[in-house]
């Protein structure tokens, strides 16, 4: 079985972009297909051009399109549940046919940007779906006199992050590393990257958008209503309409900034300097972000080594600032100039992405890189954990035979600062940090999945005194089938889908609830936990 590692950098775009898993089968056929393309045919105003973005699995095409942004490798099996029609629209009129005729004819929608879905849940249902695929949908205007863009949902993170980047070198958008990530997803799911601690997560920054209804009307923020404007910055994909567009303010970032990258052995350390990370991260100065990550990050790699600390952090500013500030503040870490680098920002999305230093800005445009067998769950951390539990921690990653690992997200800064109400996205103030654990194996066998599936369910189990508890927090980005599912073949109940919603939203779940019964009482946008209206 060949072995799984990673560059450190290649390694943190992972630890944004990894999708995840689910299960069951179904037939290619069943008798609405024939009525849907009819209906599509009939319902498009212009049916020649709609016809030329229609996939079926009798088309030649049909398999590449689907697994083109198809992130995780376990959706590639005969298997895995596949859509009755995918189709790439280009169109507002496209997307409100593909919504009338699914509703017709009893087909759920599925709605796909960049395919990232830690479930795949964009492109995977147990119950004949079709699939919307936005990657024709990524026009990108970039306002540098006021510092915004619009962004249509299929666009790439890459793909913005390129387009500013051509147009000033002092602009950013505060989202993830993984250029691939589709846009409408990220946005959706409250999105975030190593600028979270000075700008907040990317829902904070949306200040319009463009969505498509059940009843194929297509609103903007005052038509739409500022309780649907609010629940569609983080509530979750597939769950309110069709986003097919968003206007974010653009943030300033300064001309250069400083990587570094700074492994810790048990033999160096690492445990305790864990620790220290705990009190120090979330109150370091908001320009400065270091993730800690702990675990087995290169399969190839045996005995007491194998197992590390790593710390990955970004400053917006030079080298000349940064160790002055990390010798008086978190001086336990003992970072040297030797394990940092200055580039520009657009450069630093590159470097953490895996891509050799001085490549082109032209590989932001990248759709798909890395492509993985995983599971994920995920935690948040109100107070630290003690050494000694760590130390036991520690011990659980020696039992992965592939990859294994938890990276811990300082919170603090801006995080601390904007109220849990204001979007969906409900973890901020007396958050230390957000945890999110991996596994990711490369042998394709049902044995080695089942394998590492309940070593990560272990390992978050071990983890239960430690971390958030009445409800136990995790992040809707970071989908967990685990804790909780919805009736996709109808409604469900509240209290069924308050044991996951709780744990997503917290106190914004209620309104979430009402937000979707008054914008989709029938519940067609739905997925295994999307929003539920009420009964």
């Amino acid at each position: 079985m060949a072995s799984l590692s990673y560059s450190p950098f290649l390694f943190l775009l992972f630890l944004f972009s990894l999708p995840c898993i689910i299960d069951s089968a179904r037939l290619h056929h069943y008798p609405a297909h024939t009525n849907f393309l009819q209906c599509l045919s009939q319902n498009s105003e212009h049916s020649s051009s709609i016809s030329n973005l229609i996939y079926t699995p009798q088309n030649s095409s049909y398999s590449s399109v689907l697994h083109f942004t198809l992130q995780d490798l376990r959706f590639n099996t005969s298997s895995t549940p596949k859509p009755l029609v995918i189709v790439t629209p280009t169109s507002v009129s496209h997307i409100q046919s593909v919504i009338s005729c699914c509703r017709k004819h009893g087909l759920q929608l599925r709605i796909r940007s960049g395919g990232h879905d830690y479930e795949g849940l964009s492109y995977v249902s147990a119950v004949p779906f079709v699939v919307l695929d936005m990657i024709n949908m990524r026009d990108i205007k970039v306002d540098v006199a006021n510092n915004n863009a619009w962004v249509q949902a299929g666009a790439s993170l890459g793909e913005l992050y390129y387009k500013i980047t051509q147009i000033s070198r002092n602009l950013a958008f505060p989202a993830g590393v993984c250029p691939s990530v589709g846009i409408g997803g990220h946005i959706s799911g409250g999105g975030y990257g190593p600028l979270l601690r000075k700008y907040g997560i990317v829902a904070d920054q949306v200040i319009d958008a463009q969505l498509i209804d059940v009843n194929g009307r297509l609103m903007d923020r005052a038509s739409m209503g500022e309780d649907v404007f609010w629940a569609i910055r983080g509530g979750g994909g597939n769950t309110f309409g069709v986003v097919i567009a968003w206007k974010v303010s653009l943030v300033s970032v300064p001309s250069t900034v400083t990587l570094f990258t700074v492994p810790r052995t048990l033999e160096q350390n690492a445990i305790k300097i864990v620790h220290r990370w705990q009190y120090v991260a979330n109150k370091l100065p908001d320009e400065l972000y270091i993730l800690s990550v702990m675990g087995k990050t290169n399969a190839s790699e045996v005995g007491s080594d194998s197992v590390k600390a790593t710390f990955f952090g970004l400053f917006l500013g030079g080298i000349n600032q940064l160790l002055p500030l990390m010798q008086e503040r978190f001086p336990e870490l003992g970072l040297v100039k030797e394990d940092c680098s200055e580039m520009g920002w657009a450069e630093s999305i590159l470097n953490i992405a895996g891509f050799p230093a001085n490549t082109s800005l032209d590989n932001l445009l990248t759709r798909t890189l890395l492509k993985a067998r995983t599971k994920s769950k995920s935690d948040y951390v109100k107070e630290a954990i003690p050494e000694d539990a760590l130390e036991r921690l520690w011990k659980r990653f020696y039992e992965v035979d592939d990859l294994g690992f938890m990276y811990m997200v300082p919170y603090g800064g801006r995080m601390s600062q904007v109220p849990e109400s204001s979007v969906p996205f409900a973890h901020r103030a007396g958050y230390l940090y957000k945890i999110g654990y991996f596994a990711t194996w490369n042998e394709d066998t049902n044995r080695a999945s089942q394998r590492h599936i309940n070593w990560i369910r272990k390992l978050y189990s071990r983890m239960t005194p430690y971390v958030s508890k009445n409800p136990r927090g995790a992040y809707i980005n970071y989908r967990d089938l685990d804790i909780g599912v919805n009736n996709v073949l109808g409604q469900t109940s509240y209290a069924k889908a308050s044991i996951w919603g709780k744990k997503y939203y917290g106190d914004n779940f209620d309104r979430l609830v009402r937000v979707k019964t008054a914008i989709d009482p029938t519940n067609f946008f739905r997925n295994e936990q999307s929003i539920p209206p009420l009964l």
